[in-house]
């Protein structure tokens, strides 16, 4: 049987999409991380529904870059 190091030097030679299909096999076959009652996900939703009613409280990425090197 092949290690775990084995198997990723393997994909990792593999064209783009060809990784991109196995990832997402990859991540389909894991359980849910995220359930209703996670804090992290009320939040985000939460925050996305307070950008759609306010787009003025949301900023670009580029404002956030620099507000982050400020």
């Amino acid at each position: 049987m092949q290690s775990l190091n084995e198997i990723e030097r393997a994909a990792m030679k593999l064209p783009d999409g060809d990784r991109a299909s196995l990832a997402a096999r990859l991540l389909d076959s894991l359980p849910a991380v995220l359930f209703d009652e996670d804090e992290g996900l009320a939040e985000a939703i939460r925050r996305d529904a307070e950008m759609d009613r306010d787009p003025a409280a949301s900023i670009t990425l580029e404002e956030l870059r620099r507000l982050v090197k400020a």
